[in-house]
């Protein structure tokens, strides 16, 4: 049959209609009306819904031969020639906007995403999610509204996902009811259908811009002032490993895409995703994609096997589009073995929050791991949280940025060096700004030694008070270059004092402390005991009693396990009778100082 006489034969298609299949919602032309709710169908709409969904149907009998046409103008040709067959043969009245609207519905069912098309075009929108065929919601400026736009049915929405999800090589089916996907604009795509979904086939599409937004875009929406985006520059270009967190639509994925902008051009950049969503401007990049199980449910390629793979192609950069499960181990082993720099983005509500995830996840990679370990392993590969947030009036805010800076008595040790401080809600506002904490991070001195001039006033952050003690850094910034110059101050706790009573000297804690520096002596829990019991030995004498006078002892030690080193080097002090005693962990305030041991006694005057 010649491509003339198919078109005939579509077009007597439309003499030979069913009776109206009525659409669950109308659609207003030629724009698209949103509001709280959809009105009720009647009169003149009423009679739009039955002519496009007589249009509809007989268009998709025709759907072949339409897609037969690549001129656009001799496709509206076609289509609007239905379109007059179908009202001359009912008699329908329609103005000239309302038929060129329904030229354009036929138009994008032909060549796009059916009703969603309006949708997708309109750049004011960040969001659409669809319901079913006939609850169809748009997000706009961070307020979700409902559209008066609707499908013909069940099998329309399904449509429109295949259409979708077949460029990609995916599917959708009772045996796989769900599918991750991305629009050819890099639109990030989720669908969902029966049996998993009770309202009919759901979609919801979190629109991207076709220009990914810049620094100078998100300082215009308020998300952080050019100081702040100032420092992250500074942050990514020192290859501090960042994760950003926050909540569903907090602008995750925008603001990595922006932190990205920060990387040098000269560096390897290996991105990992799900669904590829991240826009680099960068030339030396590599995309990978991770790809869902086919239909044998074999051939799946997670995001776990590609960051491992990701390590063999010789990154300097490595960024995971979120972490959701086990790969979260692999990319803490990433940042901790040489691929400083990395970046990734994780769900949760606050920075704590993502901490504690990030533990969760791990124990998801199916490797029994102490606590303390992932806990020590997750505070020396993270340096950085940003956390973001939307707030209750819809704008999209950096509200935190912590550092890691270690860990502690099983605990990661973290601070705010910025939070957002809300003032005011004005007009439906939030009004706020991002301040200083106060605190300076124990990184700052990495700025310095990768050749980072810092600004006039180091962005807010207060210079180093000498009255308070230093927060070390972690070890992999001390290769090239210290952190802050070196800790100088005399350690405040460990000194010991001496009490006279009833004939006996009690002398309290004394801690592993060299007098001549006022500093702890460097080394394990064996060179921390001498230097205990000579300080012990000192104390005693200048308190007018000695060593063979103890004859009550309190030891306290960093780690349990090393009581036999530190009894190795008791003993030796007391060849003979040891004095009883009794053994405690040490203090926080100790810990923090950097003891592994103290010594307090009791001895004869």
């Amino acid at each position: 049959m010649s491509l003339s006489q198919r078109v005939e034969k579509a077009l007597k298609g439309a003499e030979k209609a069913v009776e109206t299949v009525p659409a669950e919602r109308p659609t207003e032309r030629p724009g698209v009306r949103t509001g709280s709710s959809a009105a009720p169908v009647g009169g003149r709409e009423a009679l739009l819904t039955e002519i496009r969904t007589r249009v509809q149907t007989e268009a998709i009998d025709a759907f072949e031969t339409l897609l037969d046409v690549t001129d656009p103008a001799e496709l509206r040709t076609r289509i609007a020639a239905i379109i007059d067959r179908i009202i001359a043969k009912y008699a329908f009245s329609l103005t000239r906007p309302e038929r060129l609207g329904l030229v354009e519905d036929i138009v994008h069912e032909v060549t796009g995403f059916g009703p969603l098309e309006p949708l997708l075009r309109d750049e004011t929108i960040t969001e659409v999610m669809v319901n079913g065929p006939s609850n169809i919601f748009i997000e706009r400026k961070g307020k979700i509204e409902r559209v008066n736009v609707a499908f013909l049915n069940d099998e329309h929405v399904r449509r429109i996902i295949d259409r979708i999800i077949a460029p990609l090589g995916r599917r959708i089916d009772e045996s796989s009811p769900r599918v991750d996907a991305r629009l050819p604009d890099g639109s990030r795509v989720n669908a969902i259908i029966e049996p998993l979904s009770l309202v009919g086939p759901v979609i919801t599409i979190r629109k991207f811009a076709a220009t990914p937004y810049t620094v100078s875009d998100l300082i215009g929406f308020g998300t952080g002032t050019a100081e702040i985006f100032n420092f992250l520059r500074f942050c990514v270009l020192a290859r501090l490993n960042i994760f950003v967190s926050g909540g569903t639509g907090s602008g995750k994925t925008t603001f990595l895409n922006v932190l990205s902008s920060f990387i040098p051009e000269d560096e390897r950049i290996v991105t990992i995703e799900d669904a590829a969503e991240l826009q680099l401007r960068q030339e030396h990049v590599v995309t990978l994609e991770a790809r869902p199980p086919n239909a044998e449910g074999a051939g799946e390629i997670t995001i776990r096997d590609l960051l491992r793979n990701a390590l063999h192609m010789r990154p300097d950069r490595i960024i995971v589009g979120e972490c959701r499960s086990g790969e979260a181990l692999d990319m803490i082993q990433a940042m901790m073995t040489g691929q400083d720099g990395s970046l990734s983005t994780g769900h949760a509500n606050t920075t704590q929050d993502m901490l504690r995830r990030l533990e969760t996840m791990i124990l998801m990679a199916g490797y029994e791991l102490p606590l303390r370990a992932i806990r020590e392993q997750i505070a020396s590969a993270v340096d950085v949280i940003v956390h973001t947030a939307r707030l209750r009036d819809g704008s999209r805010k950096i509200v935190n940025i912590t550092e890691v800076y270690g860990s502690e008595d099983d605990d990661i040790l973290t601070h705010d060096i910025f939070e957002f401080v809300q003032t005011d809600f004005k007009d439906g506002k939030v009004i706020g700004d991002l301040l200083p904490t106060g605190i300076r991070p124990s990184f700052m001195g990495v700025f310095k030694s990768a050749g980072l001039d810092l600004p006039k006033g180091e962005f807010g952050i207060p210079p180093d008070d000498p009255t308070k003690a230093q927060k070390k850094g972690k070890g992999r910034w001390q290769v090239g270059g210290s952190s802050e110059a070196e800790d100088t101050r005399p350690v405040l706790v460990g000194h010991g004092k001496a009490v006279a009573a009833g004939g006996m000297i009690y002398l309290s804690a004394v801690g592993p402390i060299d007098p001549a520096t006022g500093q702890v002596v460097r080394g394990g829990i064996k060179e921390q005991t001498r230097q205990c019991l000579t300080n012990l030995k000192t104390k005693l004498e200048a308190a007018g009693s000695s060593l063979e006078k103890v004859v009550w002892a309190n030891w306290s030690l960093r780690e349990v396990s090393e009581f036999d080193m530190f009894n190795e080097e008791w003993l030796r002090c007391f060849p003979g009778d040891a004095p009883g005693g009794q053994g405690t962990l040490l203090p926080l305030s100790h810990r923090r100082a950097g003891f592994r041991v103290s010594v307090g006694v009791i001895a004869e005057a």
